[in-house]
């Protein structure tokens, strides 16, 4: 072992003296000294198929020329921007084009950091607009981490042990399959399903007058990659606007091309009041953004809600440029295209390999969940072994679902079809090699 590869051993094995475990202890913690395209470039020379996209991040996959060449233009000129107190050009145009992506009247910003603050701002929006002091969430969703985000995330109960937030929140059901029974019309079971929970609720635990809004994924991502039925979330839709109840799409990690559109709201022509984005917004660099209306943005006054480093100069120019190359590049149609082909591909899998209990996917988020063939119970550790064994064969994939089960395929939305076969390939390899 060459004396680098020696100090990156040692650096790895003393992670816990330096950073917090719930920060560093995920998978697979590799050792990386280079990304681009859909690849990572291993310590030790190892080029690795990313089908993560930095966890829904990279949708125009790593270093893309267009976006290093706008991070370096911007920083020299602008580093750091502290929105109000100057203004600049990148956060003006990056709003003004993100208007001609999302839905109509989706037109006012409020730009920072991460996921979880563009749900915060959604949240305090909500509440400060309608007056109410209760929110609705779905049972499996993500929505981050801060107390805020905390109390209407569900996906893991392991989230909010010892730290149960205090805000005043209550949970329906998704849409989620294993609630349909066996031969009936999803379409048709949902919407009737959830007008009865929502009639429930109403009755027994919560005026409909005082909820603020209602908040999901359109698609579940932590939770697991739960698609629900377009006619779910029309029904959700239509119970917010009876009862003067904002809806918000956490868009997280369907936004930017991730479902084959510009956004899942798109995907399922259905508009939300309210729409946090982030991650692929800005191919790496954070940023992200709370977004609704200007009629109901202008209800929010100065001083109601803040951010010092929202909508870094930086940022928002790679941002700018990465909406130029996933239009120039068509990554959209890419995704559509991609999408279904991994789909085709992955469908012999499920009659080949028992352990499979589903296959599922919108665009390039792409969920393979597995099962204990003994118990029938999802499978986290069968998973965790397939990763690992993926990635000694040089493809990192990640995870999802309430139990691990689900086997998380995001890669680049510029990924090619010889991309995909050989991820599959080897996928198909370590699934022979466990069912043995």
């Amino acid at each position: 072992m060459v004396k680098a590869e020696q100090n990156w051993v040692k650096l790895v094995d003393s992670i816990g003296n330096f950073l917090a475990p719930s920060m560093a202890k995920d998978h697979p913690n590799l050792p990386v000294v280079k990304a681009e395209g859909c690849f990572y470039y291993g310590v030790d020379g190892t080029k690795y198929l990313d089908f993560t996209s930095g966890i829904a991040v990279e949708n125009v996959g790593h270093r893309h020329p267009k976006v290093v060449e706008a991070i370096k233009d911007s920083a020299d000129h602008l580093v750091h921007g502290p929105s109000g107190v100057i203004i600049y050009e990148s956060i003006m145009k990056l709003a003004e084009e993100l208007q001609e992506i999302l839905p109509p009247k989706l037109d006012n910003f409020f730009f920072a950091n991460s996921g979880t603050e563009a749900i915060e701002g959604g949240l305090k929006l909500a509440k400060h607009v309608t007056k109410r002091p209760y929110v609705v969430s779905f049972t499996g969703c993500f929505h981050g981490r801060s107390m805020g985000s905390l109390s209407v995330s569900t996906s893991k109960s392991k989230y909010r042990k010892y730290q149960q937030p205090s805000w005043l929140t209550y949970q329906l059901p998704y849409a989620h399959p294993d609630y349909c029974p066996d031969g009936v019309d999803p379409e048709a079971f949902f919407p009737e399903k959830l007008e009865k929970d929502v009639e429930e609720l109403f009755k027994h635990k919560v005026d409909a007058e005082e909820v603020a809004c209602m908040i999901l994924e359109p698609i579940m991502g932590e939770g697991g990659y739960i698609i629900p039925p377009k006619s779910w979330l029309k029904k959700v839709r239509e119970i917010c606007d009876r009862h003067g109840i904002l809806l918000i799409f956490d868009e997280v990690q369907t936004g930017f091309g991730r479902t084959g559109e510009w956004f899942a709201a798109q995907t399922f022509d259905v508009k939300p009041d309210i729409m946090a984005i982030a991650k692929g917004i800005a191919a790496g660099l954070p940023l992200s953004a709370t977004v609704a209306s200007k009629e109901l943005m202008s209800q929010w006054p100065l001083g109601s809600h803040g951010t010092t480093f929202g909508g870094n100069p930086i940022a928002c120019a790679a941002a700018r440029a990465s909406l130029d190359v996933i239009k120039e590049e068509s990554l959209l149609e890419n995704s559509r295209k991609m999408g279904e082909y991994a789909l085709e591909r992955l469908a012999p899998f499920k009659e080949k390999y028992p352990v499979i209990d589903d296959i599922r996917g919108v665009g390039l988020m792409i969920g393979i969940s597995l099962k204990n063939l003994e118990t029938g119970e999802p499978d986290g550790d069968l998973v965790m072994d397939v990763l690992n064994r993926c990635l000694e064969k040089g493809v990192l994939f990640y995870l999802c679902g309430n139990a691990g089960e689900v086997i998380r395929m995001i890669p680049p939305l510029s990924v090619t079809k010889e991309q995909i076969d050989h991820g599959l390939d080897v996928l198909d390899e370590v699934l022979a090699e466990v069912k043995k």
